[in-house]
């Protein structure tokens, strides 16, 4: 760049800074450029857009919140704000107010339909991304309030038994309230359903509430104009809330008079309209009774698309086509179920990694989403999310999502072999061009192998997987980037020439990886891979574990990865999940199951223990945040309810009956003990695997045996079996299954 037709601005930038007592912006950058490896683009413009927004809500918060403790927030703030609860954060100088402890919600939509409405742990109901919310209140008249968020007694549930609902009791002095969200089609239309009904045990009269809210589960969402019309609530000019039966009294509030808590008690039967011009009206729909009420809001999410007709029937069939998990181990069943309906939610077309913080593409998280959907069947689906993917490669082959990140060729690469092989059939005709243009990307893309440094002939510095630290020469983009090379020369074999040019692209890059590995192993002293080669053993090392999973470049003995996974779990885990220091701060599930996923590579036990502390640390709906507060149990970053730990969880179960190693299908590799010492079945399928689609099906025999059967539909030879159910040897083999018997 030359740096001398900016050397104005930046004279302006630092005169204007310095004038008014600021610190020098170009200094500060300067610095902040010199913590991390030199290239081509400091971070992603598409995440500091996205910290910008976040953060800028978290300034309003931190103007409204603080100063009106008196009103009724959401669950994370009535915890976080609250001194004498273990959820609570100082405020002092922090100019910006986050949800950091309770980063918890779940989705409720309808197969194909965009619109994602979430719930949080208290039943608060947001329909709309970043929108209002609609809460729910149960007041006595002789002064008992049931108040969800301020409650303690809640319990929540996700319904899968015919859709995706979440369901929400909670108790308190008489009181009760229970609420369900779901989104159903009416009229070919989506729409968002929340039913609430309350009783009261206790003597006199109550009043059930549905509360039009300025907020959500990451803080203040403005409401300028509430107005209600007979039964039907308009929200800043919009028909939004349709109220079933029409309410009997109804009170409104702008800012300056208070929360509409405040106004409840009055002799004012209340206003229909409120107008605030400060963005924070409430308004409350107040139905008095007795002993028991019910009320339904309806809201409207879309208009009925005729080009994508929402199918009538679509979670039957979505379902149906899905991999069936049979066990003796309910909570590991429900998980499945609900990690199932996760990634169906979140591919109305692209692959979404949440419904909320992460409503937006991003490669990495799309490749291991859709993976997920191709191993239990959902093949049409994985299919059309794939395709979306090629409106995003550049001329010169890049697959872009985030400017700066260099692992999205190699893992695009991967998965349409993936699909390719899955489906046993030749490359799509209209992939082979782009297939061609990706590897030439990172062929070109590699640095010089000259002069021989550490860091030669890799992929350039990066920003990569945003949890792995500041910009470096990260293996993970490497090892992706051989993987999808060698994925790619698979895929042109019919064109010779532009095989060859991809093999001989990932040998190249293989042995920079293997050249600078051997560095990294001499200046620290041990084969353990750090996350780059000029970086100490970190949380960041994490990412160098893809090598064994789940690209399986790395043998599943291979000491360099055995050693990382040591390390990590040494200097890494808190309460027996992987805790990532930097970015994330909190414990992660999908990491964990990453680990878990080389532990049964190896044939290590410890795969199980991973695997039940992510069972464990599910919300009481299945779903994992991004990152979990090792105190609180909520999530501290990124999504609430995020789908690639959902991902994983559906491909650490499908492996546990069976994956491919190389040239062979290991089934039964990762059943626990303690599912085959109930005496029930166990079955999983029909699971598509590189070889063809298998069900695999475990039963008692005498003398504590056990038979091991799979219905193979192979895609053409079979393929070399291995049976590997741990404690256990084969005694009599068969085409078609095999009897084992105890090894003790």
């Amino acid at each position: 760049m030359n740096s001398w037709r900016w050397a104005p601005l930046r004279y302006l930038i630092r005169k204007a800074a310095t004038s008014q007592g600021f610190l020098d912006p170009i200094e500060i950058l300067g610095r902040l450029r010199g913590l991390a490896q030199p290239s081509e683009v400091g971070e992603p413009i598409e995440l500091l857009r996205a910290g910008v927004v976040f953060h800028a809500r978290g300034l309003i918060n931190s103007k409204v919140i603080q100063h009106n403790l008196d009103w009724v927030w959401p669950y994370w703030a009535e915890r976080q704000y609250d001194p004498r609860d273990r959820s609570f954060l100082p405020r002092a100088f922090s100019v910006t107010h986050v949800n950091l402890t309770h980063r918890n919600w779940t989705a409720v939509g309808y197969p194909d339909c965009d619109a994602l409405p979430v719930v949080d742990p208290a039943g608060l109901l947001t329909p709309f991304l970043d929108g209002w919310s609609l809460d729910v209140w149960v007041l006595a008249d002789d002064g008992r309030r049931l108040l969800p968020s301020r409650c303690s007694d809640v319990e929540q549930r996700y319904d899968l038994d015919g859709g995706a609902a979440v369901e929400t009791r909670s108790v308190r002095d008489g009181l009760e309230l229970s609420l369900r969200a779901e989104v159903r089609l009416e009229a070919a239309r989506p729409v968002c359903r929340l039913h609430a009904r309350a009783s009261n045990s206790g003597a006199g009269g109550a009043r059930l509430l549905l509360v039009l809210r300025p907020q959500n589960a990451e803080g203040v969402s403005f409401i300028n104009q509430i107005a209600l019309e007979d039964a039907l609530w308009r929200v800043n000019g919009e028909a939004a809330v349709t109220l079933e039966p029409a309410p009997v009294t109804h009170h409104t509030a702008t800012y300056q008079e208070g929360d509409v808590l405040f106004k409840l008690e009055g002799a004012d039967p209340g206003a229909a309209t409120v107008d605030c011009p400060v963005g924070l009206a409430s308004a409350a729909a107040v139905y008095p009774f007795d002993d028991a009420m019910a009320v339904t809001a309806t809201i409207p999410l879309a208009e009925a698309d005729p080009a994508r007709p929402l199918l009538p029937d679509a979670w039957a069939g979505e379902r149906d086509r899905a991999c069936r998990l049979e066990c003796p181990d309910a909570h590991y069943r429900f998980l499945y179920d609900a990690a199932i309906t996760s990634l169906v939610l979140h591919t109305p077309e692209e692959a979404y990694p949440g419904p909320y913080t992460y409503k937006r593409f991003w490669f990495r998280d799309a490749t291991f989403i859709i993976h997920a959907l191709l191993a239990v069947g959902l093949e049409a689906r994985a299919r059309r999310a794939i395709e979306c993917f090629f409106d995003r490669q550049t001329p010169l082959g890049y697959f872009r999502s985030q400017e700066g990140e260099w692992d999205s060729n190699g893992e695009v690469l991967w998965l349409l072999d993936r699909y390719r092989r899955f489906q046993g059939g030749a490359l799509p005709a209209h992939w082979r061009e782009p297939v061609d243009r990706a590897a030439r990307w990172i062929s070109r893309k590699c640095l010089p192998e000259s002069p021989l440094t550490p860091h030669a002939g890799l992929l350039p510095a990066g920003f990569s997987a945003e949890h792995l630290g500041p910009n470096d020469y990260y293996y993970w983009d490497d090892f992706w980037s051989i993987a999808g090379l060698r994925a790619a020369a698979e895929m042109l074999a019919d064109d010779p020439d532009a095989a060859r040019r991809a093999a001989s692209a990932g040998d190249r890059l293989a042995a920079a990886v293997e050249r600078s590995l051997a560095s990294a192993r001499e200046r620290l002293g041990r084969p353990a891979m750090p996350a780059a080669p000029y970086r100490r053993l970190d949380a960041g090392a994490i990412g160098s574990v893809a090598a064994g999973y789940p690209l399986q470049l790395f043998a599943p003995s291979d000491e360099r990865l055995l050693d990382c996974v040591a390390y990590l779990l040494e200097r890494c885990f808190v309460d027996g999940a992987f805790f990532q220091d930097m970015i994330h701060s909190g414990q992660n599930a999908y990491l964990t199951l990453q680990v878990a996923q080389v532990f049964l590579r190896a044939g290590d036990p410890r795969y199980l223990e991973l695997m039940d502390a992510v069972a464990r640390l599910a919300s009481p709906t299945g779903q994992w945040p991004e990152a979990i507060h090792p105190q609180t149990g909520g999530g501290c970053m990124g999504d609430g309810h995020h789908v690639w730990a959902a991902a994983e969880w559906v491909l650490m179960v499908r492996n546990c009956f069976l994956r491919e190693e190389g040239d062979t299908l290991v089934i039964a590799g990762g059943i626990p003990e303690r599912w085959l010492a109930t005496g029930e079945p166990l079955a999983f399928g029909p699971a598509p695997t590189t070889f063809g689609t298998v069900t695999v099906r475990l039963s008692h025999e005498k003398g504590g045996r056990v038979r091991v059967c799979w219905e193979p539909r192979w895609h053409r030879e079979p393929p070399v079996l291995r049976v590997a159910l741990p404690g256990y040897r084969v005694c009599e083999p068969g085409e078609d299954g095999a009897l084992l018997e105890p090894l003790t």
